[in-house]
């Protein structure tokens, strides 16, 4: 079955965006801080059709498992490495992510990120539409995914931002 969400951004153009605005944060365009306690974020652009997130990711900070509900991302990885733990129907799949590289969400998709190697990572995200809610996520025995919470993100907000 296709899924298509309200926008008229593909995860081609999603992905594209993240990866030329990850070659600004390389030239220097827009700061970086890194939070030993929390990830950090600031919000690039926003407007009605997407949002852009600049992450930063300390040692062992993670976004905790969710979904996009109703929008369509993509990341790209600016430096360092990140792991991705996506649902995959039957359980969790790990990929590592280093930079350069950038992943698509489609509808749908569940998934952790985070960062497990020592050094920190850097990364930009875009959600098309922007995001409105999100749904957490824990794995049960056999294999079962369960639905722990929604919530409502507001504009500008980085709850669940990952």
């Amino acid at each position: 079955m296709l899924l298509h969400a309200p926008t008229p951004l593909a995860l081609g153009d999603l992905t594209a965006l993240t990866r030329d605005i990850a070659a600004e944060v390389r030239a220097g365009h827009h700061p970086v801080h890194v939070d030993p306690e929390r990830r950090w974020y600031r919000l690039l652009r926003s407007d009605d059709y997407v949002d852009v997130w600049l992450i930063s990711w300390a040692t062992e900070q993670t976004a905790e498992l969710h979904d996009h509900a109703g929008s369509l991302g993509a990341l790209t990885v600016v430096s360092g490495s990140l792991v991705e733990q996506r649902w995959a129907g039957h359980g969790l799949r790990s990929r590592r992510v280093g930079a350069g590289r950038s992943l698509g969400f489609p509808l749908g998709h569940v998934h952790d990120v985070g960062n497990t190697e020592p050094t920190p990572a850097v990364s930009v995200h875009a959600y098309s539409p922007p995001l409105t809610a999100m749904s957490y996520y824990a794995v049960e025995p056999g294999a079962r995914l369960r639905r722990t919470r929604s919530v409502l993100v507001e504009s500008g907000s980085s709850e669940g931002v990952g």
